[in-house]
This record gives structure tokens, C-alpha cells and sequence, in this order.
């Protein structure tokens, strides 16, 4: 049974069942095995492993891959996210030039860094972020840097590392409405979020976030959250289908059609964004590549 709510269709019945159009291949092929090999050799954590991506064979295969620092145990326990939860380990301060070496190693022209939350530390990770982003310029000076870093629980001094350093794009996730906030993202608050992008903005940085679909919003809430992400002068949106990581995640309530998420790209570059990419499978920096123009 399909039913229209505010003109987005979604499933209402057997929503466990993935549709057509979200399966993908396995991940295979010589490329995805020498990523896989340098991930390894180098002990680096990723969030296409970590985060379960649909996307890692087609970004490994093509020798490209988030890398998220400062470990993969997150002092937060978002809803929706495959990231282990806990107390984390000690920062490991060769990180930075691990992934540089790595960046080097892969011959990567734009490389995409992440980082679990580490609200255990005074400086929420912060300079190992700068540093990372210093290393990876120090030892391949021609790759561009997108970093897709979290809140730091509003600290800005913290932030203003990110800023200092000046990477090509810098990323915060609303991950989902106004409504829904509390519920997906329980240590987190929307309109931090919001700040943390308008402070991205108003020092130069080139603003981006996403947004999941499927968690039960509707599209008016999508839209109000389009236009906030605007206000905040977001250029970049990202927008895709939430999938369930373990039964003990939130469960999918709809699977949004491939042609809804083409009403929802034409919609957010009408609202002035400069560059939108929605769909079932898109994550946050699925082609990210093509963000930097």
C-alpha cells in the first residue's frame, strides 16, 4: 500500500524489504583489493567500513575512501549510525602522518576526512584534525581536502582549528528534521548544528551538509530544513536513503522513490544551492569530487 503524504510517496507495508533500485554488488576487483590492502597495512579506520557504505566497492574500486580519524569508537549513540559507541581509546598522535602517507600512497587528487565524536577530549579532536589536514598538504600538495567534521559540542575555539587550516570544503551533517533531531541524533541539537555551519560560512569555508530520508519526516519538514541549511548559506546538500545498520538501530519507515529524490534536488537548487546530489544511495561524500566547482 502506498500512501501520499504532502506529495512524497513512501512504503507503509514491508519496509524491511529492500527495493529494486537500493541493492548494489559486492565489492570486488583489483582496485578495491589494493585499498583494502593499504587501509590495513597503514591501520586506519574508514567509514565505508565503519558506517556499513553501499557505496565502498564503486569509491574503492575507483582507489578512493573516506578516512575517519581519532579512532572508531564515538562518545555518541546516534539512531542511526554503525559507528561503535563507547568509551574510546587514546588519541594516537601518528595518525596524522598515517593518513597522509596513505593519501600519498593512493594517489588520491581529493581526499574526504571524518572523525567519530570525542567529547572526551578538551579539545574534541580538533588539532589532531588540523594536523592530519597539515600532513596530508605537507606530502601531497596537489590533493584537495574536504573534512566532514562533527559539532565540538559548540566549543568554538575548536572550530576555529578546522577554519585555520582552511580545507577546500568543510562538511556538518543535519542528518535529519527539526523534528526528528532528538530522536536520530541524541546528543546533538539542530540548531548547533545550524551555527556551526553559519560560522563555517561566515569565515570562508565553503559549506556542506546532508540529510537522510525514510525516518518518517515529511516533505515539508524537508523543505523547512533546505531552506535553513540555506540561510546558514550551505552551498552543498547532500541527500539520501537512511538504511537500517542492525536491528537495534531505528528502523526504516518508507523507502523514498528515485524520482522523489529528483523532485527534492530540483527543489534545493531552486533554493539556490549550488550543487545537490540526492538520491537512494547518495552518502555524504559519495562524489564528492565533484563538489569543489
Amino acid at each position: 500500500m502506498l500512501v501520499e503524504e504532502n506529495n512524497l510517496t513512501t512504503t507503509t507495508i514491508a519496509v524491511t524489504k529492500k527495493p529494486e533500485w537500493l541493492r548494489v554488488k559486492l565489492p570486488t576487483g583489483k582496485e578495491y583489493s589494493e585499498v583494502r590492502k593499504i587501509v590495513t597495512e597503514h591501520k586506519l579506520h574508514t567509514i565505508c567500513q565503519s558506517g556499513n557504505c553501499p557505496n565502498m566497492g564503486e569509491c574503492w574500486g575507483a582507489g578512493t575512501a573516506t578516512f575517519m580519524i581519532l579512532g572508531n569508537i564515538c562518545t555518541r549513540s546516534c539512531g542511526f549510525c554503525a559507528v561503535a559507541t563507547g568509551r574510546p581509546l587514546a588519541v594516537d598522535l601518528d595518525e596524522p602522518r598515517r593518513v597522509a602517507e596513505s593519501v600519498k600512497l593512493m594517489k588520491i587528487k581529493h581526499c574526504v576526512i571524518t572523525s567519530v565524536d570525542r567529547d572526551d577530549l578538551k579539545d574534541g579532536g580538533s588539532i589532531i584534525w588540523a594536523e592530519t589536514v597539515n600532513e596530508i598538504r605537507k606530502t601531497s600538495p596537489g590533493t584537495t581536502l574536504e573534512t566532514l567534521i562533527p559539532d565540538f559540542q559548540g566549543k568554538w575555539e575548536n572550530l576555529q582549528h578546522i577554519i585555520d587550516v582552511a580545507p577546500e570544503i568543510v562538511s556538518h551533517n543535519m542528518e535529519t528534521v527539526r523534528r526528528l533531531t532528538k530522536q536520530v541524533r541524541i546528543q546533538a541539537k539542530y540548531d548547533r548544528s545550524l551555527e556551526v555551519l553559519s560560522r563555517l560560512s561566515a569565515a570562508g569555508m565553503k559549506a556542506k551538509s546532508g540529510i537522510m530520508l525514510g525516518l518518517g519526516e515529511t516533505e515539508d519538514e524537508i523543505i523547512e530544513s533546505m531552506r535553513d541549511l540555506r540561510a546558514s548559506d550551505v552551498k552543498i546538500l547532500t541527500i539520501g536513503q537512511y538504511l537500517q545498520p542492525t536491528p537495534k538501530h531505528l528502523p526504516v519507515k518508507e523507502f523514498i522513490k528515485p524520482e522523489q529524490f529528483a523532485k527534492l534536488k530540483r527543489i534545493g537548487l531552486d533554493l539556490g544551492f549550488r550543487y545537490v546530489e540526492s538520491g537512494p544511495l547518495v552518502r555524504s561524500s559519495y562524489h564528492a569530487e565533484k563538489h569543489l566547482y
